[in-house]
């Protein structure tokens, strides 16, 4: 495409995503990684909240999360995902919409053992998406998981990474007169190639 330059130039779409990424991080002032993920219920309903992704690989994007949590158990029943990142300081988003899979061997182990202590005694501790009568419960929880798990907690079997393995991603632009570029790889399935096409604003 002779009109794809500059911010978009490039065939490898994650080698973009991750350039975007880089760029955000000195301008976002919270969360440069944060995504709206979008997942869907056995009844059809669709489900987002924000979350934040973890890592871009050379083929997938990865966040970790509980997984009797309501968004992996629904990921885990549809075997599909989608997610937005938002740039409002670079006014630019990605959308991405793929296939799922669980990460939860060595690479999930690594970056549990990168989080902050609290933040590993409250991967143990957290039922997450659960009913919880009070923050009361939730502490005298976490209590009770720092006296059993000690300093060196191991991560939990219930908490993990899921890798989202995209067939489409989209980078879009903020035009003038609402005129933005918006550029889609898109594949039928993970072996097959990438077609890239401009979309109307």
């Amino acid at each position: 495409m002779s009109d794809r330059g500059g911010i978009f130039a490039g065939e490898d779409p994650f080698v973009i995503a991750r350039s975007w990424l880089a760029e955000a991080e000195p301008k976002e002032p919270n969360d440069p990684n944060a995504i709206a993920l979008a997942t869907v219920d056995a009844d059809g309903l669709p489900n987002v909240r924000m979350v934040l992704l973890k890592e871009i690989e050379a083929a997938a994007f990865v966040f970790y999360t509980n997984y009797t949590s309501q968004k992996a158990r629904e990921i885990e029943q549809a075997g599909k995902a989608a997610f937005v990142l938002h740039w409002k300081s670079l006014r630019r988003q990605i959308r991405v919409r793929g296939i799922t899979s669980r990460e939860d061997g060595p690479q999930a182990d690594a970056y549990y053992a990168s989080r902050s202590l609290k933040s590993r005694l409250g991967a143990w501790a957290s039922q997450q998406s659960a009913p919880l009568d009070s923050r009361l419960t939730l502490m005298g929880e976490v209590a009770r998981v720092t006296a059993r798990e000690g300093p060196a907690p191991k991560r939990p079997p219930f908490w993990g990474g899921i890798r989202i393995t995209p067939l489409e991603i989209e980078f879009w632009a903020d035009g003038e007169f609402r005129l933005h570029d918006r550029f889609q790889w898109r594949r039928a399935s993970t072996a097959s190639e990438w077609q890239i096409r401009r979309l109307n604003p």
